[in-house]
């Protein structure tokens, strides 16, 4: 048997088991990968919601991740909520230092509207953790917020990706699933000198979406831990979050999770 390669999620945990480091290690392991986890921040939710959180002191996480990288041969790397300006820079301050492959997934408001990135860390993440990332994934707001615009049109997208690939990022997916179509859902994929490609799939009318973004930023990376090119390793994580929503379900009360057990093909 081939060893998988090892995946490291850095983000937050998800007590409802939906997203953040719980979903990232089950898109993980679905896709033949071996997850390890740097936790930033612990959180109590549930499908209705996110009801507190809780931050290790920025050097605890630090040492979660350099305890990791003493210990492993790390393939690639995401990142999700991260919570506080003190944690980004922590934990940069190592990451810089490595040359793996890194996702990072802009995380700032969760699925029911709660702040999950404080409004001071915002300035700290573009000026330190973008400028390390081999693709940025923001959903729209995310990508509203970073670019400081409006985002309607392809011509909006063109010029907000523009404005994140100049923070340093090498490429950016701006995430489709909050733009409005009963038909299909167009990621656009955005690379320098180039104009945006769209990346459509098929719509999934569900309300068990908790989770889509740290599933979609997780099989993105664990594609490139396996050595696929980015634009494969995109529609190999586009086409698992698609068939695992298509087989969500509602475990609980409020939005339920992706099944990423039914995620691959």
């Amino acid at each position: 048997m081939q060893q998988p390669p090892n995946i490291l999620t850095i983000a937050g945990s998800d007590s409802g088991g939906g997203a953040g480091i719980q979903a990232d290690l089950k898109t993980i392991m679905a896709l033949d990968g071996y997850g390890m986890s740097v936790i930033t921040a612990l959180t109590a939710q549930n499908g209705a919601g996110v009801h507190g959180i809780h931050a290790p002191e920025p050097a605890f996480a630090a040492l979660q991740l350099q305890t990791v990288l003493q210990g492993f041969p790390v393939a690639t790397a995401k990142t999700g909520m991260l919570f506080s300006a003190e944690i980004i820079s922590a934990l940069t301050e190592i990451l810089q230092t490595q040359s793996f492959p890194l996702v990072v997934d802009p995380v700032s408001v969760s699925q029911s509207g709660s702040r999950l990135l404080r409004d001071d860390a915002i300035s700290t993440m573009v000026e330190k953790l973008i400028p390390l990332a081999t693709l940025l994934t923001p959903n729209r707001p995310e990508a509203e917020m970073l670019a400081g615009m409006h985002i309607s049109t392809e011509d909006d997208i063109t010029e907000a990706g523009k404005r994140m690939l100049g923070m340093g990022a090498q490429a950016v997916l701006i995430k489709g699933g909050h733009f409005d179509s009963a038909i299909t859902i167009t990621d656009w994929l955005c690379l320098p000198q180039k104009a945006p490609q769209a990346l459509r799939q098929a719509h999934v009318s569900s309300n068990n979406n908790h989770g889509t973004g740290c599933t979609l930023s997780a099989a993105i990376a664990t594609g490139l831990g396996h050595g696929l090119p980015l634009l494969t390793a995109i529609g190999q994580a586009q086409a698992f979050v698609n068939r695992a929503m298509r087989h969500s379900y509602a475990p609980g009360i409020g939005c339920g999770p992706l099944n990423h057990a039914a995620g691959k093909a």
